[in-house]
This record gives C-alpha cells, sequence and structure tokens, in this order.
C-alpha cells in the first residue's frame, strides 16, 4: 500500500487540501469529486492508480472539508474552481496532468482540458457529460421547462433557502442524497416544495457505504455545510458569462466518459450524451451496466478496470 500524505496548499487566494498517493515521479492524475461528496468517494481508485505508477493528487474542492468556503457565491464560478487546480498544479510544479472529474467535478474536469490544452494530456469524467457552452444560460432554459414544476436546480438558486434545509439535518440530508439520489432530485412535485419532502425520515446507508466510511463524507460537509458547495449551482449565468471566449471549442484530447445505465443524471443529460461524440472527437464513453450515479464506489473494479485501461493507452505512467 502507498501511504497517504495530506497537504494544504496556498493557491488561488484559498486554501486548497490535497491528499496524494504514489510515486512522487509518476505521471500526475487528478480525481476531482462532486456534490456531495469528498475526496474521499475517490478511495477506491487511489491506490490502483498509485499501483499503477502513477502520482494520484485527490484534493477537497473549494467549499468541502478542510478546503477554503468563501462566502461570495461569484467565488465558486466554474473558472474559479478551474484556477484553484491550476494554481495548484503549477505550485507542485506540473507541466503536464490528467484530470478525472465526477458529478460537478467533471465540469471542472472538461473546462480544464479546454483551457490547458497543452498542460492537460488526457482526461476522464464520470456522468456529467460535456455539451459545450449553450446559446444561453443554462438556467434561463431551466426555468421555462419546469414551470409550474419542482426541479433542484432552480430550488437551489436563492441563496440561504436549500442549505437550512439540508443543514438543519446533516446527517438525514446526506443519506438521503447518496442513498436515493433520483428519488430527491426527480420526484415530480409542486415547484414551492422542498427537495427532500416526501422521502424517509430514516434513511438507510446506501450498500457501497458503511458507517465508518459515511463519518467521512459527514465531516467533510460538517466543517463548512452546505452553502459553499451549493454556491456551485448559483453560478450558471456567471458561468455562461464568463466562457464566451471557449464558445465552439472542442476537447481535443483523449477523453475517457463512464455514465451508470440507472444514473439519473443519464435521463437528465440524454440529448448532451447523444451529440457529445460530436464535441469531443478522441471520445471514449462506456455504459455501466447495474450501476447508479456514484459510480466509482457503486461499481468500483469496472471503472478501475476502464480507467486504468485508458490512462495505459492514452497516458503511460
Amino acid at each position: 500500500m502507498h501511504p497517504l500524505e495530506h497537504r494544504l496548499l496556498a493557491v488561488n487566494g484559498m486554501t486548497l487540501s490535497l491528499y496524494m498517493a504514489g510515486p512522487t515521479e509518476g505521471q500526475p492524475v487528478w480525481l476531482l469529486h462532486g456534490f456531495p461528496e469528498c475526496w474521499y468517494s475517490w478511495h477506491q481508485q487511489i491506490e490502483p492508480l498509485a499501483a499503477a505508477g502513477y502520482r494520484v493528487l485527490v484534493p477537497e474542492m473549494r467549499g468541502y472539508g478542510q478546503s477554503s468556503a468563501p462566502e461570495a457565491i461569484e467565488d465558486y464560478a466554474l473558472l474559479t474552481l478551474c484556477a484553484d487546480i491550476q494554481a495548484a498544479m503549477d505550485s507542485l510544479g506540473q507541466a503536464q496532468a490528467c484530470v478525472v472529474g465526477h458529478d460537478w467535478g467533471a465540469p471542472v474536469a472538461w473546462h480544464l482540458a479546454l483551457l490547458e490544452p497543452q498542460r492537460i494530456k488526457a482526461m476522464g469524467a464520470m456522468s456529467v457529460p460535456f455539451g459545450g457552452r449553450p446559446k444561453r444560460p443554462a438556467i434561463e432554459i431551466m426555468r421555462e421547462a419546469n414551470a409550474g414544476r419542482f426541479n433542484y436546480i432552480l430550488y437551489f438558486q436563492e441563496p440561504g433557502v436549500a442549505e437550512t434545509e439540508l443543514d438543519a439535518d446533516l446527517d438525514r440530508s446526506l443519506r438521503l442524497l447518496l442513498s436515493d439520489l433520483g428519488d430527491a432530485m426527480l420526484r415530480d412535485k409542486p415547484a414551492d416544495a422542498r427537495l427532500l419532502d416526501g422521502l424517509s425520515e430514516s434513511p438507510a446507508l446506501p450498500g457501497w457505504c458503511d458507517a465508518e466510511e459515511f463519518a467521512i463524507y459527514h465531516r467533510a460537509l460538517a466543517e463548512h455545510g452546505f452553502r459553499g458547495p451549493l454556491n456551485w449551482y448559483r453560478n450558471f449565468t456567471r458561468n455562461w458569462q464568463q466562457t464566451e471566449h471557449l464558445a465552439g471549442r472542442q476537447i481535443e484530447q483523449p477523453a475517457l466518459f463512464l455514465v451508470g445505465d440507472l444514473d439519473p443524471v443519464a435521463r437528465l443529460e440524454a440529448y448532451t450524451l447523444k451529440r457529445m461524440a460530436d464535441l469531443v472527437p478522441r471520445l471514449e464513453q462506456h455504459r455501466l451496466p447495474d450501476c447508479g450515479h456514484w459510480i466509482q464506489n457503486e461499481c468500483p473494479a469496472q471503472v478501475n478496470e476502464r480507467l486504468l485501461d485508458f490512462l495505459a493507452r492514452q497516458y503511460p505512467a
């Protein structure tokens, strides 16, 4: 087993909590978590990648765990989240790297590939596909498509509302999101409903997460609460405005995309999944059977096999 190292990096005006493993001379592979996760969501990938000779770097993303969680909503804009990782790569002297992201970590990985075509040699994304920059802010499209109906992203928009609900019983909130994401996010209900209305008051842990592992997720969210993570969702218009220079750009690097066939996000992003190959010419994509949203934990053996095979061919250690 490779020892797990931990550092607090002062980068991009914030503190980035970073876990690392594997040979220091190995090719860097960054694993970027999503919502509402933490660095530990990648624990089943760290050792296999390190054993293959890679230098594995797993940050606690802005707003999570021991990383900074600034107050301002604009401090969670997508390009700012990318800049955290770019600055960390600079600090560590990394002239080239691979980035792999899950859930919200996937848009960060996709955009790092766009921003850094020379440094990012290969990339991977899980659950959230690449759709390019829309013709107008996605939040406007969501408001039109969901008029009169509940939509979790629209619910997250008003500062103070969703975090008040989720932080009131963090244990229940996190259990529900990790065990039954589809029911929490996609249940048909009125527009003025709350996220967790109608869900279990005493949810069980998902089969892939025992009590000791859940405690790690819980600690990471309890550090700052849900405010910072929710602020990622409150920048759709700002992200659209700030990425005008990336409009029409393709992902030129070799790219791996994995999605579970039971993932509710796959239903939401069905159109994007169909057209993604046009935007990512060197794309390899796989749909994993009997697998939901928390793909790297639900199906670790399949994820590791696909990821290691891809890296061996496109980004050798």
